[in-house]
């Protein structure tokens, strides 16, 4: 009997060697950090928006402002602060006196790939700006509507909400973003190359060494590669039972929304396409589950009280239901 040949189905050879050419680039600046690029790239081709968290120092903006001179898209960068208003991220409307009428002036989140540097150090009027531009991809000012450009992707990054300093993001706007991810300190061995790099070539000169790999339209193309993707029924519901269980867990007093479970196979059919397959498997879902999760659930007050932390419950939902096979 012939061996049956396996034929992928959707061809992932160009988002491959995009990808590639995109974490050899970023690899030349920042050591370390693979599953925090590995997350970046994922929520680009899942058209979602990616949270960063860490410590200062961590090289949160810095990963993400590679990963924006990657693209080659209109790249815009706000820094928040408590005095910023909502109109400074919008945009606002002036009097134009030789037309005798007013004209919207478009602010900095008119673009394709936004950066938004310590996004919990404003106030919540105005993080209340980015609600509808994030989820509906555009904005409504004195009744009329704008349309963002696609791709558009928010990158935002923040320091630990127990820091002097900042405010706690709405649970309204935290379910907007795709990942939350959590950048850790590097390892002995990774802060010893980052020193020994910077000793030899200041971070300036190797951002500037950078080129697009990818243009608009390519990251266009490549997302209708990823929602594709197969998914076989049985890891929808595998999806859905890690997602119910969440509500019902008597360690969460709010579990994850429906929002939250579509979130979850977007991320795992990025994730399977980033590793060079056209369909899902279960340990897709299980890798990306942590950190599509930890920032839309909500622990009780005597499980933060234990030093519980949201990854160790979401933990052991996953080992609780069976992986299908």
């Amino acid at each position: 009997m012939e061996e049956e040949i396996f034929r992928q189905r959707t061809d992932l050879g160009k988002l491959n060697e995009a990808i590639e050419q995109i974490k050899a680039a970023i690899g030349t600046v920042i050591i370390g950090q693979q599953d925090t690029i590995e997350l970046l790239i994922a929520g680009i081709l899942a058209d979602g928006h990616v949270l960063i968290e860490g410590v200062p120092g961590v090289a949160k903006t810095l990963t993400a402002k590679l990963i924006a001179k990657a693209i080659d898209a209109k790249y815009s960068r706000i820094q928040f602060t408590p005095d910023l208003m909502p109109s400074d991220v919008l945009g606002t409307s002036v009097f134009n006196p030789k037309t005798i009428d007013f004209e919207f002036r478009r602010g900095p989140v008119f673009g394709n790939i936004i950066l938004i540097d310590e996004i919990n150090r404003a106030p919540a009027k105005t993080q209340s700006a980015l609600f509808e531009v994030m989820e509906e991809r555009q904005i409504t000012i004195d009744g009329q509507k704008y349309i963002m450009e696609e791709p558009f992707i928010v990158l935002a990054t923040q320091n630990p909400v127990e820091q002097e300093g900042t405010y706690r993001l709405p649970e309204a706007q935290l379910d907007r973003f795709l990942f939350k991810v959590e950048v850790k300190y590097p390892s002995l061995e990774e802060e010893i190359s980052i020193i020994t790099q910077q000793h030899q070539k200041n971070t300036t000169e190797q951002v500037a060494d950078i080129k697009p790999v990818l243009s608009q339209a390519d990251i266009i193309s490549l997302r209708g590669q990823v929602r594709g993707l197969h998914v076989e029924p049985k890891i929808l519901e595998f999806v859905a039972k890690i997602i119910q269980e969440t509500r019902n867990n008597k360690s969460l007093y709010l579990g994850a929304s429906p929002r939250a479970s579509l979130a979850v196979v977007n991320a795992a059919k990025a994730l399977a396409a980033i590793k060079g397959r056209d369909f899902v498997t279960p340990d897709d879902v299980v890798w990306v589950v942590p950190h599509v999760l930890r920032h839309r659930i909500m622990l009780t007050p005597d499980k933060e009280m234990e030093g519980v932390s949201a990854d160790d419950v979401l933990k052991q939902i996953v080992q609780k239901i069976e992986v299908p096979r």
